[in-house]
């Protein structure tokens, strides 16, 4: 549970705003979108591998 101290005379804006930025710093919802939907490992790996290939070809193309 995020905690969120409001000073006295502060703007409600600003403590809003102050929530927004600790709450995306948790990290909470890019977690349940990841979880959302199971990928299986082999596709995961099979991706992981075809952007260190594309990487790699960028990077070849740029010593060229």
């Amino acid at each position: 549970m995020l905690i969120i101290p409001i000073k006295d005379g502060e703007n409600i804006d600003r403590a809003l705003k102050r929530y927004k930025r600790k709450f995306d710093k948790t990290g909470v919802v890019r977690q349940l979108r990841r979880r959302s939907a199971f990928i299986k490992p082999s596709v995961s790996r099979r991706a992981e591998v075809q952007k260190a290939n594309y990487i790699q070809g960028l990077r070849d193309a740029m010593e060229s």
